[in-house]
């Protein structure tokens, strides 16, 4: 019989179902169904099993990982765990904590599901039934229970209340107000939801309206209203004049604990930043004014309060008597003979030091690590103003002749050096030094050495300094050497090519004269790339890596092959995107065979090239072959001849004969070749010769005489017997 699993054990089971779910939330409901019986009333289960499970079920349903539908199913059985939990009168803390957390989660979903079936009943009784124990211990919990009460009651409330219509709806559709509750549902009533809504809200404020002492749940109840404000206007001058009536200094009036202090601060600081995060939310509220008013006045009630510096005793009157009588009368003087207690600049001290601190001229520690980048600009540039205006001419002088002698000083002290590399002449601020760490050596030790070294070594007596050190020279550049950089450049380049390739956009193109490189996109490096295969300079076309072993009938590919070679592969690759890529590139190629009518030429050759590459994969619907015909400078007998050999494929007749009709029509100087290459399709090919016929006859008329003189055979190559023609004066044609 196995033994039972220790709490450790199943703890440890417990973290391995929640990284499971936490990988597939379609695992959530099962794992739900399978750990509810350890919160049952009848359980037995260790407290710490207790409260992991009631901490699970709390994330899961406040998860946006996990929709909404699923916790909608979720809810009704969960409901019912809740409900027993949060009526046990000695119920664990934390696993009641969890509870409500999870509570506040349901309540939302659960009226979304109640508005949209209203027949079920038991599920809003028993949601009724939570909602109402959770507000009967919000008054007599403790800080802690009282936190997640006021949570609760801020999810309640906005959901029973009129949302913003211009505030955005959330993704998951958690925003859940009473606008999307019918007027004659069955179960829930609007009107009686509104005003329990107001009510809860009353509630909340009303720890703030009894300037309550307890900074967790005041800090808790400011958390929970900037949502309210932004999402529920109708709310939001109840709850503004409330925070601002609301004095989170009322125990600064008395003497202070540590405990206080703290508090003080906390509330302070959260007041403050609820309001300044209502300024920045709505800049052109007519409230500003009002808020950034409270915002002063609660700095200045703080630093009274928390300044030591600022504070005086007040001296008892009964000593004051004593003092005036012992003080002896002297001839009275003004006001102006009387010196100002003068504002203690301390030394700068040793260095480093940097600009701020060289301006620092405050004493006090507090003020110096104060960020002055919290306060709003507007009450920065208020207390600026302020300060200029009531400033002492005096203490203004000190200060200045403070910095100003800071700056003397610094100037006048020597450099602090390096022990390491003070001997060898070295700046310590210099970038390109790199020291070694290592102990500081004496100069007993410097001496020995020099001692020890041999005497070209050592230097002259008179000066402790080493020579001019010269870097060796680089090695000589070879020709495979750069061959190699530059594939390794070219490749580079592609690469950014690719990266810049963006087939929704497209730019005009300035043509040939533009630059190759003046806007930094896929365009620039095609250009670039183009232009360094067909226009090579001082000679990099010929260049080429010498090796022994190298066979002279196959020499190695220049640097322009290289790059031709990469542009075949890369237009190929996705021919039908990059066609634009392959007609500039061709554009270059017979612009450079022009130019350079001595060289061999690669115009054609490559338009071949290209041709093999991409002529295998086209289907009827392509057009891609007509606009690169159409778009290529010439077209050659060669060239036209590979369209010729696509019309093996019947499925592409269609295509190939287009494109000629298109040359036929749109190139003059290619339309006697493209026609003698339609002559060739009808004569060799079936299944072209309707539609060749039929462009023959209306663009050269004579081909049908040539046709009768060349004889009865009209189908060599297709080893079919050609039948009789005849040509009546009227044109009709009769076999």
């Amino acid at each position: 019989m196995a033994s039972p699993l220790s709490v450790s054990d199943h703890i440890r089971q417990l973290n391995d179902a929640r990284r499971q779910v936490l990988g597939d939330v379609k695992l959530y409901q099962s794992v739900v169904r399978a750990i509810l019986p350890i919160l049952a009333p009848t359980s037995t289960s260790h407290l710490e099993l207790r409260r992991w499970t009631a901490e699970f079920l709390a994330d899961t349903f406040a998860t946006p990982a996990l929709p909404s539908k699923e916790k909608e199913s979720m809810q009704p059985f969960v409901l019912d765990t809740v409900q027993s939990i949060l009526e046990n009168p000695d119920e664990d803390v934390q696993v009641l904590r969890s509870m409500i957390q999870t509570a506040a989660s349901i309540y939302p979903i659960a009226l979304r599901w109640i508005i949209e079936n209203s027949y079920d009943k038991i599920t809003w009784e028993r949601m009724a039934a939570v909602k109402s124990r959770i507000l009967q211990m919000w008054d007599n919990a403790n800080p802690s229970i009282r936190i997640c009460c006021i949570k609760f009651a801020q999810r309640v409330v906005l959901s029973q209340s009129q949302s913003s219509p211009a505030e955005p709806r959330r993704g998951d559709m958690l925003d859940i107000s009473l606008d999307k509750i019918p007027s004659n549902h069955a179960l829930l009533d609007p009107r009686t939801m509104e005003a329990e809504g107001v009510g809860l809200l009353d509630r909340i404020l009303g720890v703030l309206q009894d300037n309550s002492s307890d900074a967790l749940v005041v800090n808790a109840t400011l958390n929970c209203l900037p949502i309210i404000v932004r999402t529920r206007p109708n709310t939001s001058a109840r709850i503004l004049n409330t925070v601002l009536n609301f004095n989170p200094m009322k125990l600064a009036s008395s003497p202070m604990t540590a405990k206080d202090r703290v508090q003080v601060k906390s509330m302070e600081k959260t007041t403050r930043m609820f309001l300044i995060h209502l300024v920045k939310r709505d800049p052109h509220n007519p409230q500003n004014p009002r808020i950034h008013q409270q915002i002063e006045r609660l700095m200045r009630m703080k630093t009274e309060a928390f300044d030591e510096a600022a504070k005086k005793r007040v001296l008892d009157p009964h000593h004051m008597e004593i003092s005036e009588a012992k003080r002896p009368k002297t001839s009275p003087v003004t006001a102006a003979a009387v010196p100002q207690q003068q504002q203690e600049i301390p030394p700068l001290g040793p260095g480093p030091h940097t600009l701020g601190s060289v301006f620092t001229l405050t004493p006090s520690e507090g003020l110096r690590s104060f960020d002055v980048g919290i306060v709003p600009m507007h009450l920065a540039a208020r207390i600026d103003v302020s300060t200029l205006v009531n400033i002492d001419a005096q203490a203004f002088d000190r200060a200045i002749q403070a910095v100003r002698d800071r700056l003397l000083a610094l100037e006048a002290t020597p450099p602090v050096l390096n022990p390491n590399t003070a001997l060898l002449g070295v700046e310590e601020d210099d970038d390109e030094y790199e020291p070694d760490f290592y102990a500081a050596e004496d100069t007993e030790q410097i001496l020995n050495k020099l001692d020890s070294a041999p005497g070209d070594l050592k230097p002259p007596d008179n000066a402790l300094q080493l020579e001019a050190f010269t870097l060796p020279p680089a090695p000589q550049l070879t020709t495979d050497s750069a061959i190699e950089i530059g594939n390794v450049s070219i490749t580079q380049l592609f690469e950014q090519m690719k990266s810049h390739e963006d087939p929704t956009t497209k730019k005009a193109r300035p043509g040939f004269n533009r630059f190759a490189s003046s806007f930094g996109d896929r365009d620039s490096a095609v250009t670039l790339l183009i232009r360094l295969a067909t226009r090579p300079q001082a000679g990099l076309g010929e260049v080429v890596p010498k090796k022994e072993d190298e066979d002279r009938d196959h020499p190695s590919a220049s640097l322009s092959d290289h790059i031709r070679s990469i542009l075949h592969t890369y237009i190929v690759d996705d021919f039908r995107k990059r066609i634009d890529v392959a007609v500039a590139w061709l554009c270059e190629e017979w612009l450079n065979d022009k130019l350079q009518a001595e060289s061999p030429a690669n115009y054609e050759k490559l338009v071949l090239k290209l041709l093999d590459g991409f002529l295998p994969y086209l289907h009827r619907q392509d057009k891609v072959l007509t606009r690169f015909l159409a778009e290529i400078p010439e077209l050659s007998e060669a060239i036209l001849s590979r369209v010729k050999q696509i019309c093996r494929d019947p499925t592409v007749v269609g295509l190939a004969l287009t494109s000629l009709l298109y040359i036929i029509m749109m190139k003059p100087p290619a339309r006697e070749l493209a026609l003698d290459t339609l002559e060739e399709i009808r004569r060799e090919y079936e299944d072209a010769r309707p539609t060749a016929e039929k462009y023959l006859t209306k663009f050269r008329p004579t081909w049908r005489d040539k046709h009768d003189n060349a004889g009865d055979n009209t189908g060599d190559n297709t080893g079919v017997s050609a039948v009789p023609v005849a040509v009546p004066a009227n044109g009709a044609i009769t076999t």
